[in-house]
């Protein structure tokens, strides 16, 4: 192992300073405090803020662009291209950084549930919080690592000039698949360690014919399993996390022949408005020793964390491991799921709270990623706006969609048992500002009903708009809920905007030419 390190130029032989190398959490916890880089909850949880970055920076991935990614990277996905020259000037310059610190933090991880898949991951850096996130969401190592694995030198509050590596900005994250190693400077924001490994294994895994899924996954008790497509805000770790089913990932998954594999070893969970009442399992977690809460405020009298303040973002999160979890389904692997659920917040209000998706319908809507996003999210957004990411995790999906589709399409043709569901967490009775959100226990309702199998016989009729099969009844559901235009006020207002989102799905897919045109039976019957 030493040699590795040497090799690579990390100083181990460091005289008074120190080096860690696979150190346990309570290390961890206790370093980052008495480095004043975090502070305890009255629970012991460690609680640390992550500066201007408080979540991932879109514009500042990069890929080393060589003869072996030219033509399989989606470059048009704002990933920005490296060379290799300057990928290996800014290793050097973070090498002699981490060597010029007091301390070092060294972690030997894997990622991937399915042996035949897993993947070993070293993680460097000079930060203890960051090694203990690692320690959350990566899993133990199935064997001793090698050089089929992967690298990440992290350097948080390293400064750098973009200029002398032909970057964008001080932040910088980039992966080299050649050298198998990614680079990590410029931001505090843990969420960056865990994506660049679900970045790396969206690009390898469909070679190997699994579908890299950003979804979180769940069993009952009968051994079926569901999982749970969506973007950050739509539901994925609240819906998994469900009492009364196990739970085997909240976020990044694996689903090959033999069905789902979690990629991950805890859970990152959003914190703005986490309760007991809404979320058991999530906020038990949060009061554990071990759990990290990124940018959340602390009561600095009594050591209690408001959830509710979002001062520092809306984008809190908690970090903690699988094991936190009393539902959990402890081999991190599931059968063929029976139901796969897209879930999407439509902040227009028009999308029914469930519709069974054709097949076409279920490729469409899978590259077509559609949620919005809400007025003071971003700057200069004053109302809802749509937003898609293809295949519901487009930031982290290095191959293009058609990659990715390809095998839904040939997963759902060799199982046909396994349904597809839309599933909309977002709003009814109107627009955001004019409805509401849908209550979390209607939602779960209508999870949970599918999963016991009682909408298996039900009559479904169609939507006129959007083409969507919508159950004429769901056991403890009103069933006008179940169609949007019935719950809006004004069936006029209702229609337009409804026709409005669809015309906007079909500009949107226009995108994608040849793939679009294949699957343009999953369209909106509305074109205008």
């Amino acid at each position: 192992m030493q040699s590795f390190y040497q090799n690579l130029g990390i100083e181990l032989e460091r005289g008074a300073r120190e080096i860690f190398i696979n150190p346990a959490p309570h290390i961890l916890v206790q370093k980052t405090v008495e480095n004043s880089q975090g502070r305890l909850t009255n629970k012991g949880a460690l609680v640390v803020t992550t500066g201007k970055h408080t979540g991932r920076s879109a514009q500042d991935r990069y890929v080393v662009k060589s003869p072996s990614t030219e033509t399989k990277i989606w470059w048009e996905n704002a990933i920005r291209p490296m060379t290799t020259a300057n990928f290996n000037r800014l290793k050097i310059d973070i090498i002699a950084h981490i060597n010029q610190q007091k301390q070092v933090y060294i972690n030997e991880k894997s990622v991937g549930a399915d042996p035949v898949h897993n993947l070993g991951v070293r993680l460097i850096s000079t930060h203890p919080s960051h090694v203990l996130f690692s320690n959350h969401l990566f899993r133990e190592k199935v064997r001793e690592l090698d050089a089929r694995d992967f690298t990440i030198l992290h350097a948080p509050t390293m400064r750098v000039e973009p200029k002398d590596y032909d970057a964008r900005a001080e932040t910088i994250i980039v992966t080299d698949f050649d050298q198998k190693m990614t680079l990590i400077v410029g931001s505090l924001y843990a969420g960056e360690i865990k994506k660049s490994m679900f970045s790396i294994l969206n690009y390898l895994l469909p070679d190997a014919g699994v579908l890299p899924m950003h979804a979180g996954a769940n069993r009952l008790a009968n051994n079926e399993t569901g999982v749970f497509f969506g973007l950050s805000g739509t539901g994925k770790t609240t819906l998994s996390t469900d009492e009364g089913t196990y739970l085997i990932g909240d976020d990044e998954h694996g689903l090959g022949p033999n069905g789902v594999f979690n990629f991950e070893g805890g859970c990152y969970a959003k914190t703005y408005k986490l309760s007991a009442e809404t979320e058991p399992e999530i906020y038990r977690a949060s009061q554990k020793f071990g759990a990290m809460l990124e940018n959340v405020m602390l009561n600095e009298t009594t050591g209690e964390v408001d959830f509710n303040d979002k001062s520092l973002t809306e984008n809190g999160r908690l970090s903690y491991p699988l094991q936190f979890i009393d539902e959990l389904e402890e081999t991190s692997k599931g059968q063929i799921p029976s139901h796969l659920f897209f879930l999407t917040a439509d902040a227009f209000g028009v999308l029914p709270p469930v519709a069974k998706l054709t097949k076409e319908q279920a490729m469409f809507y899978f590259v077509l990623g559609y949620t919005a996003k809400l007025a003071g999210t971003e700057v200069g957004i004053v109302e809802p706006q749509a937003a898609f990411s293809a295949c519901f995790g487009a930031p982290f999906m290095l191959r293009t969609p058609s990659v990715y589709a390809k095998l839904l399409g040939e997963y759902l043709d060799k199982n046909p048992k396994t349904h597809v569901w839309l599933i909309n967490t977002g709003w009814t009775g109107g627009a955001y500002g004019e409805g509401e959100r849908f209550p979390l226990k209607i939602t779960r309702q209508i999870i949970r009903s599918i999963q016991k199998g009682e909408l298996a016989q039900a009559s479904f009729e169609q939507d006129k708009i959007f083409g969507l099969h919508l159950p004429k009844s769901v056991p403890g559901v009103e069933s006008k809920i179940l169609k949007p235009e019935q719950t809006w006020k004004d069936p006029k207002a209702y229609t337009a905007k409804a026709q409005t989102l669809a015309a906007s799905f079909h500009t949107q897919m226009k995108k994608f030419g040849e793939f679009a045109e294949a699957n343009k039976a999953g369209a909106p019957l509305f074109n205008s």
